[in-house]
């Protein structure tokens, strides 16, 4: 079997919400090529004209890396490679999908300036399809965390030895909780 084939049938054991986060953070890398601006001006013979363009800053740079961190976690997990992020994979997921939506909705508030006689610039239904991504990446994270599926163990906090643990437990109680007659 070639690797090709081995990876398309891991991709293919993923929980479906992992699939939907990978999707979602890959319609967002995907909207980073639409139009999210126009420019209307009046050109040399004075006509109103009108150009589409994109404009690219350090948001979009934002936009790349939190889609590229998600695609990074969706191939991980297909890996089984273990290692766990605070508040698990939904959470990072959830977060980073809400950070791009801010981000967004920051750029069509600031829109990049224009030169020329008469020029002004309006959004295009680019920007409107990157808000949609990004709600997307948050309502799978959020699936994600709903569904709480265990993470492959992590080859790090596996325990070296059968020793005892350092602090006696107290068998009412679960490991490092409070106890029960503490406040706080």
């Amino acid at each position: 079997m070639s690797a090709a084939t081995s990876a398309v049938d891991e991709l293919r054991a993923l929980p479906a919400e992992l699939k939907l986060a990978g999707g979602a953070a890959i319609a967002l890398v995907v909207t980073l090529l639409l139009p999210w601006y126009e420019k209307n001006f009046v050109a040399g013979d004075g006509r109103l004209r009108t150009e589409s363009f994109r404009s690219l800053s350090p948001v979009e740079a934002a936009l790349l890396l939190v889609a590229a961190g998600v695609l990074f976690l969706v191939w991980s997990r297909a890996q089984r490679k273990g290692f766990h992020l605070p508040g698990g994979d939904g959470t990072v997921i959830a977060a980073g999908g809400g950070w791009c939506l801010v981000l967004i909705v920051y750029r069509m508030f600031d829109q990049p300036d224009v030169t020329g006689l008469g020029a002004s610039v309006g959004l295009r239904w680019g920007i409107f399809v990157a808000a949609l991504a990004a709600g997307a990446l948050v309502l799978a994270g959020a699936r994600v965390r709903a569904v709480d599926r265990p993470e492959p163990p992590n080859p790090a906090e596996r325990p070296t030895s059968t020793s005892t643990p350092a602090v006696p437990s107290d068998p009412g109680r679960e490991p490092f909780a409070p106890p029960k007659d503490r406040l706080f």
